[in-house]
């Protein structure tokens, strides 16, 4: 009777001690919002060079062009 009574205080003790423990030490509760800000920063920053990268080749592709139209159409 003793020994249960033993065995049940200790595993009370102990679940409450993980209980406190893993309340106390073990917080990942901000994990997902810390990831997904990262995640969020490295897609804008993608965002921000395709655009920079696609309108330096917009501007370049349509020198190009206008100026060999001009090339074909100009005077001689």
């Amino acid at each position: 009777m003793v020994s249960d009574l033993a065995l049940v205080a200790y595993v009370l003790s102990r679940s409450a001690t993980n209980r406190l423990r893993s309340r106390f030490w073990n917080d990942d509760r901000g994990e997902g919002v810390i990831s997904t800000a990262i995640a969020v920063l490295i897609v804008a920053f993608l965002g921000a060079a395709m655009y920079v990268i696609f309108t330096q080749i917009l501007t370049s592709s349509g020198s190009k062009a206008s100026q060999q139209v001009n090339d074909i159409g100009g005077a001689p």
